[in-house]
Parts: C-alpha cells; structure tokens; sequence
C-alpha cells in the first residue's frame, strides 16, 4: 500500500518568509499600515513619556516644597507654661520607621544678635539665635547664599551662619573671616549667610550656631526647641500619628507637630491623576493600531484569493494559510511597534529637553508598547486568517 501524502510542515523560518510575502510583494500598502501602527504607539509611548517627565518634574517640584517634612515643638503644660522637649527626643524620633532625615535647633532667648558693640541694646531686630544641627540643611532644604555651613569643627568655635532676613538686618552682604557680629556678648565670625527658607520661615531672621558651641560658649541647655522630620512619602501620615509620643513619651500632650503639607496630597492626587490619564491614552493608542491591522488584513484577504487558491489547489492547509495571515499580521504589527516606540521615544526626548524636564520613559512603556501591539496585532489577524483558511481552492480560485 502506497504510503498517505502528508503536508509539509512549516518551520518558523518558512513562516516568517511566508509572512512576509504579502509585505514584499505590497511594500507600499505594508508600509502605510506599519505606518498607521506606528503612528498609534508613537502617540502612546509620547503620551506616557510625556507624562511621566511632566510627573517627575512635578515631583521634583512638589518635593522642593517639603512634602515629607513634619516638625515637633514643644507645646504648653497644663498650667499654661511653655513646656521642653528631652534631651532624647531627636535620637528617639530617628528610630521611627520611615524616618530619613533628623535634626534640630535650640533657641537660646537670652542672646542677642548685634552688629558691633556700640548698636542699642533695645535694637536687637528680631534676630534670634539658634544652635544648630550640621544636618539642618538636609533636612530643611535651605541653601546658602553665600560661604559655608557649620561642620563639625566650626560648630565647636564661635563661628555663626545667618539667615536672609537677619543678614539684611545687620548690613551684611557676604561671608568672610573678616566679618564678624556680637552674639550673647562673644565675637562670632560669619561663615555662610542662608537663601530664604520657604519650608523653615523661623530661619530667615535667625543667627545660627553651632550646638557645642552654643553649649560651651553661650550657655545653652541643650534642649531642642525645633525638630524636623524628613520621611518616605508613603510613611508620612503613620509618622506623624507617633511623633508627639516618641518625642515625649511622659507628656505628648506637650509637644506640637505640624500637619503633613498641603503638597504631599496635591503629588498623590496629581499621580492618581497621571495615572488614569497614562491607562486611558493607551487604550485609546492600541484600539487605534488594532483596527488598523484588522482592516489591513481584511483588504489584504480579500484582493489576495487568487493567492489563497492557488496554495491551497497545490496542497497547502487550512492550518498554513491560517498561519501565513497571522504571520504577516505579527510581522506588520512588530514592525509598526517598533518604530512606534523609537519615535515616541524621540519625541519624548525632545519636548522634555526643551521643557527642561527630567527625560523619564518608564521600561514598561517599551515593553507594554511591543508586548501590547503583538497582542492587538494577534486579535485583529485572527479573523482574516481564519477566514481566508476557509475558503476552498476552486471558489478562492474563481474569485
């Protein structure tokens, strides 16, 4: 008995060459519908790029305007008098979980800030002194105008950084060994002068030391009257439920902390935003190439029975017919994927360079760009390959 004929079968490299028979033999129709996906995961991959720069740079922005920032002060005592925090409050508040950044200042009320010997004693200009943490600037974002911060040798000897404000007040324009004011009646040597501090108003008017040297030369009692908090965002609202307890564990009904800032809700509520927007754009984007690919093979289905008919009389099956549309549908829509991404990519790049924005492309962009599109391509092939698989060799033919 004569052995039964079986079909060839198609290897992936015959199937990418059969795939890609529609797409030679009609370079400029492929062209146009690689185009038209491209085009939509361009606008996708823009969209998303776009944003996610626009939210970094919001971030960045949000964040500069202290976020995570909360601070504990010290409130009143139940007889009304103006209550201290403990010695140990900052090194007990920095092991809260969540907690990054911790520092401090100490006011000492009964120095004066003059700019020589010979000034008032009354005309003391709102300055108030302050010892200070080195980490005071990581912790409240101020920078400096001019000069240098307190270190941990300069914090050791009369050496003094003043606020915007309190600099403005004395006349003094610059930092300098040659520059020096009376502070608590001791030369102090100005080292550094502050910008404004936005997130810590109470530092603009003040003249800032360091605490050894507050505590050796001046007196200070080590007490803390200002503590500020950095925290992970996600962290910030369970700091701030234990913060009055940990910083004075005998009486948190004495110790004041601030509420989270009104910027740390406008950056949650702004990403929830972003993110509806990112997941809507996309579907949009995809729907759009999918029914591009689909209309494409349907055309391409219908003015290619001839094709069909002739395969399947010289014994293709109905499985490689279906396989060759299908192919060629993955083949378009990679193809437009592809270029979609680069481009959306580029422009990207561009609007957030001339925005002066961080660049941010999320990777899923990339790979949900590809991924997506071979799945959409996938779905909208599906049909035009199953219908050409069924037509049958004589009526393909005499179409």
């Amino acid at each position: 008995m004569a052995n039964a004929l079986r079909p060839a079968r198609l290897g992936p490299g015959d199937v990418v060459k059969v795939g890609a028979t529609g797409m030679r033999t009609r370079p400029m129709r492929a062209f146009l519908s690689a185009l038209g996906i491209a085009i939509g995961i361009a606008a996708m991959v823009a969209v998303v790029g776009i944003s996610s720069s626009s939210g970094a740079e919001l971030d960045r922005t949000l964040a500069s305007l202290g976020t995570n920032l909360l601070t504990v002060a010290p409130g009143t005592t139940l007889t009304g008098e103006q209550a201290k925090l403990p010695l140990e409050a900052e090194p007990m508040i920095g092991r809260i979980s969540g907690v990054r950044t911790v520092s401090a200042i100490g006011r000492l009320p009964a120095a004066k800030v003059y700019r020589n010997a010979k000034i008032p004693i009354i005309e003391t200009n709102g300055i108030a002194v302050y010892a200070a943490r080195v980490n005071l600037p990581a912790a409240t974002g101020v920078r400096l105008r001019d000069g240098v911060w307190l270190n941990d040798a300069t914090g050791s000897y009369p050496a003094v950084v003043l606020g915007a404000a309190a600099a403005q007040r004395l006349g003094i324009g610059h930092a300098g060994p040659d520059t020096q004011v009376l502070v608590g009646g001791v030369w102090f040597t100005v080292v550094g002068v502050l910008e404004t501090a936005p997130l810590a108003p109470e530092l603009d008017s003040a003249a800032l030391i360091g605490w050894p040297a507050a505590t050796s030369v001046l007196g200070f009692d080590g007490h803390p009257t200002m503590v500020y908090t950095r925290s992970d965002d996600a962290r910030v609202a369970a700091v701030r439920e234990v913060l009055g307890s940990t910083a004075n564990p005998e009486a948190p009904n004495e110790v004041e902390v601030s509420r989270p800032s009104d910027a740390l809700a406008a950056k949650q509520a702004a990403g929830a935003a972003f993110t509806g927007l990112l997941l809507g754009l996309g579907v949009v984007a995809l729907l759009v190439g999918g029914v591009g690919v689909a209309n494409t093979m349907v055309i391409s289905v219908l003015e290619r029975r001839a094709e069909i008919g002739l395969r399947r009389s010289l014994g293709a099956t109905r499985g490689q017919i279906r396989t060759q549309f299908l192919a060629e549908s993955l083949l378009l829509s990679a193809l437009g994927g592809a270029g979609g991404v680069l481009v959306g990519s580029a422009v990207t790049a561009g609007y957030a360079s001339y925005q002066g924005w961080p660049v941010v492309v999320p990777v899923w962009a990339f790979a949900g760009g590809l991924g997506a599109t071979l799945a959409i391509g996938a779905l909208a092939g599906l049909y035009p390959a199953i219908r050409a698989s069924r037509l049958s060799p004589t009526e393909a033919l005499r179409g």
